[in-house]
């Protein structure tokens, strides 16, 4: 017995399939068709990222500014080492808060508190060279202002 071949599909002989090429390029098509629709509506624009979200450019910090960052840290006592207190990471998240705002005012530079932390735990922990040396130019600012300090406020004379 002899098999017969299927019958020819009249639609699929009048109408070939497009290969996946094709309807891959006319998905992408339509695609971007409707974000360019979606896109020239004003009345519902795309959602922007709160302002907590957005990220400052890492770039590096210079000397200055880390002297400027030890100079605030050290003052408050950031890292808790003379006593317990109660709330330690608000207090930490405050000094912090500090330290932006003056490297914003002094310098124009934004970093975020983030940042900040983990150049500061650097510092402590791998860069002991660079922590002292910006240790020693506070120590030698902090003697210049007391020595500047004495001569213009002489004692009154007994």
């Amino acid at each position: 017995m002899r098999e017969t071949p299927p019958a020819p599909d009249l639609l699929s002989s009048l109408f070939p399939t497009p290969s996946l090429s094709v309807q891959w390029g006319e998905y992408m098509a339509e695609k971007e068709q409707v974000h360019a629709d979606s896109s020239s509506n004003d009345e519902s624009p795309e959602p922007q990222m709160p302002r907590s979200w957005r990220r400052f450019k890492a770039s590096n910090i210079s000397f200055v500014e880390m002297v400027e960052m030890v100079d605030i840290l050290k003052r408050p006592d950031y890292d808790g080492k003379h006593g317990p207190y109660p709330n330690p990471n608000v207090r930490k998240a405050k000094i912090m808060a500090k330290v932006v705002k003056s490297l914003r005012w002094n310098f124009g530079v934004r970093r975020s508190k983030d940042q900040l932390r983990k150049r500061w735990s650097d510092l402590k922990l791998r860069e002991h060279y660079q922590y002292r040396k910006i240790k020693r130019v506070l120590q030698k600012r902090e003697k210049r202002l007391r020595t500047s300090e004495d001569t213009r406020d002489p004692p009154p004379p007994k």
